[in-house]
């Protein structure tokens, strides 16, 4: 007998509406924004909308996990407590939370799930997280293969979830205080400023201009979609893409081709199995390169590569399509195997490194005719960022999912009986009194075409079989009828047999991988402080956006521009020509020092004294 690991597909929701398209598209479960105190202020969502999703997803056996990530001040507690009772009263499956404090709050019996903002990359970590209490542990984006492997290996029981897609911190997450620092708005709250979108010049000791005006902290989008199997063997259970302020077309087409991809795997790897119920049907062909992306990168996943950072733009690039062949008085000749369309948005890097685009008004084979003519050169590589007819097939109805149910219509000394069973066993029987009476023609074929008219609802017909002593006949409407009511309450048993999972946090005593904390513990208030006090924390030291510490790192960054300049003496063995330390200079006159950790294989960013 093979031994069964539930594997999950976790799509983003901005609203309501990414999150049930989300669940269509294939994901088993969706993350979504609290009405307060989660990682993304610019998506919160009303208890009205979460009880809506909820109810959509657990129909087919998803699940909804709701983020509370943030550090919370105190007088911000008891609010906190309020609305996570609220959450459970709704269903919610799960909360994703950072600030331990939560843990000493009155909590209903909801499981916790510990955010990446905890900065998880350890097996001790992540064992601490599993024996407090938390359900499942989302890991630091920068791991590699070898490091989840590992920290599976030491904790084999404790369901880990990874990122696969979407847009990359530069900084490991929880450990960025430079948008607090610089904007007064804290990463840990909720209001990251984007700092690492930001242009920069690097500059040395000497004040020599290394690199001028580009994006030095902006990072490719993480794409694993051909890693997805080599996850699964190190450990993973949970693949995340991120998006919290993506649009529904994103959500849409990401979500499909992850569920194609994991549905591909499963089918000759019986060991994974989806963790929901449903199959979809796409009216589409999902393509991650239509969706928003600034390139794509496997990041850290087999080590360092110098194919992981964006410098010249932090906006999205998308689909490479081909090159300028030649440029004429109202067009320009294109090279390559895709075909535009009217009204497709397209963009390139000009001489001087900068990203341009323009909008086509007419295509005619390979002459495209923008609106307005650019300033382009032959051999410029051209990409499409915005395809009009991708869209408009994504702004239409684009998958359906459907369960399988087999159908069983039954005579009995009464007159008929209708069973449904679902692909999760749930069964459901409906009898009907009636006066049988013999058709004048075969019934059977008929009989199952009208029960396989299973419409808008939730269920798809994988078998039917009609067990008749005699040719009855049942009129159409009658059928119908008896069909509508048993799907109903299929759909009613569905709900009621959904198992939500309880966990009721225990108070532990534990050590903690760490005796003393400081402000990168990101402790924000006093029932966090008792959390660590009581799992053998010593030292307790407020957290960044309390308490502002003189010479703080504001970045913690895997991403490394010495190694990204070809001078990193460990890996490249090169020796620099310009002298350290060197400084990033934003455009306005802001300057931030570099410093390299090669021991931990970190570059570190600080305001200049």
């Amino acid at each position: 007998m093979i031994k069964q690991r539930k594997i999950e597909l976790l799509a983003p929701a901005k609203n309501l509406e990414c999150g049930i398209e989300a669940i269509n598209h294939g994901a088993d479960a969706v993350y979504i924004g609290a009405p307060k105190f989660g990682a993304r202020v610019a998506a919160v969502n009303s208890l009205e909308d979460i009880e809506a999703l909820v109810q959509h997803a657990h129909l087919y056996h998803a699940r909804i996990y709701v983020t509370v990530n943030t550090i919370l001040k105190e007088e911000e507690l008891k609010e906190t407590e309020e609305m996570i009772h609220a959450l459970y009263r709704i269903g919610v499956d799960a909360l994703i939370v950072q600030d331990m404090g939560i843990t000493k709050l009155n909590l209903p019996p909801i499981p916790l799930h510990a955010s990446t903002q905890m900065d998880n990359r350890t097996p001790e970590k992540v064992k601490f997280l599993w024996k407090a209490g938390f359900r499942q542990v989302v890991l630091a984006r920068e791991l590699s293969l070898r490091e989840i492997k590992k920290i599976h290996e030491n904790c084999p029981e404790v369901p880990l979830e990874v990122f696969v897609h979407g847009a990359l911190c530069v900084s490991y997450s929880g450990q960025c205080y430079v948008s607090q620092a610089c904007f007064g708005r804290s990463a840990n709250r909720g209001e990251c400023a984007q700092f690492c979108r930001l242009p920069f010049s690097l500059v040395d000791a000497d004040g020599k201009v290394i690199v001028k005006d580009k994006h030095l902290l902006s990072l490719k989008d993480m794409n694993q979609s051909d890693e997805l199997e080599q996850l699964l063997d190190a450990g993973a259970s949970s693949f995340k893409i991120e998006g919290r302020l993506k649009d529904v077309s994103y959500v849409k087409n990401v979500t499909a081709a992850y569920r194609q991809k994991l549905d591909a795997i499963f089918a000759r790897r019986p060991e994974y199995v989806r963790a929901s119920s449903g199959t979809c049907n796409f009216e589409f062909k999902p393509q991650l390169d239509k969706s928003f992306s600034r390139g794509f990168t496997h990041y850290f996943l087999h080590g360092r590569d110098k194919e992981i950072f964006s410098f010249d733009t932090p906006k999205s690039l998308g689909e490479e399509m081909g090159t300028v062949k030649e440029i004429r008085g109202n067009y320009l000749t294109v090279a390559g195997l895709k075909s535009f369309s009217n009204g497709d948005g397209v963009c390139y890097i000009d001489e001087q490194g900068r990203l341009q685009g323009f909008r086509i008004n007419r295509v005619d084979s390979n002459k495209l005719y923008p609106q307005e003519m650019p300033r382009i050169k032959p051999r410029t590589t051209l990409y499409r960022n915005f395809d009009q007819e991708f869209e408009r097939v994504l702004s239409r109805k684009s998958a359906e999912r459907k369960i399988a149910v087999s159908i069983l219509l039954a005579d009995n000394e009464f007159g008929f009986s209708l069973t449904l069973t679902d692909e999760d066993d749930n069964s459901v029987t409906l009898s009907l009194s009636r006066e049988k009476e013999l058709a004048r023609t075969p019934q059977t074929e008929n009989l199952k075409t009208q029960l396989a008219k299973l419409g808008n609802t939730p269920f798809e017909a994988k078998e039917i079989k009609i067990s008749f002593a005699e040719n009855w006949f049942l009129p159409a409407s009658v059928l119908a009828d008896f069909r509508r009511q048993a799907t109903d309450k299929l759909i009613a048993a569905r709900r009621i047999n959904y198992r939500q999972e309880l966990a009721m946090w225990k108070q532990t005593d534990h050590a903690f991988p760490q005796t003393a904390l400081t402000y990168l513990g990101n402790v924000m208030n006093s029932r966090a402080v008792s959390f660590y006090e009581e799992h053998g924390v010593q030292r307790v030291a407020m957290a960044y956006e309390k308490a502002a510490v003189e010479d703080a790192v504001l970045m913690f960054c895997k991403h490394c521009l010495r190694y990204s300049m070809g001078w990193c003496p460990i890996h490249q063995r090169v020796r620099s020509p310009y002298k350290e330390p060197y400084y990033l200079v934003s455009n306005d006159g802001k300057r931030f020092r570099l410093e390299f950790d090669c021991k931990h294989c970190q570059m570190k960013v600080k305001a200049e004294q």
